[in-house]
């Protein structure tokens, strides 16, 4: 059984995330001029992939990608609605994030292996295996509502 004062805890650990996310979203949708470019074309593992991703075909749709996948994970982890599938998508993002990054075993430039993509994907798991959203969050009141009785997948997706 979860104690009152860890769920505050968890509600006010997935409130600030989800804050993170939110405003790395709006700051890259209302700018632009913002791009990934410069992100995966200075790739150092997986070199090939990123420049891939960097090529004008591609590009248009990872920066979509990129800013609306924040904004709804941002979104999902706010409002505590679709926790569980929102933070299994987040931790692919913030591993895409990591890996450009990565030259080995140094990350960026004050690092060691573990930089914070790696934290928030740890959070976001754990916020998946809880279920997080059931804490103070919309996912406890879906999960009762009768179509989330009848369809018990919805529930072990957003629940």
């Amino acid at each position: 059984m979860v104690s009152k004062t860890e769920k505050i805890v968890i509600f006010l650990l997935r409130l600030s995330l989800g804050w993170i996310f939110l405003y790395s979203a709006v700051t890259k949708i209302s700018n632009p001029s913002w791009s990934a470019a410069g992100l995966l074309k200075s790739a150092h593992t997986f070199p090939a992939l990123y420049q891939w991703f960097s090529t004008l075909s591609i590009l248009p749709t990872i920066n979509f990608l990129n800013e609306w996948g924040q904004l709804l994970l941002g979104i999902s982890l706010v409002l505590g609605i679709g926790v569980r599938l929102s933070s299994i998508l987040g931790v692919v993002l913030m591993l895409l994030y990591y890996l450009p990054q990565l030259n080995f075993p140094y990350i960026g430039k004050t690092s060691y292996l573990v930089d914070e993509h790696i934290i928030y994907s740890l959070v976001l798991v754990y916020f998946a295996v809880i279920s997080a959203g059931r804490i103070y969050g919309l996912e406890g009141w879906c999960a009762n509502l009768p179509i989330c009785r009848k369809i018990p997948r919805i529930r072990s997706w957003f629940g």
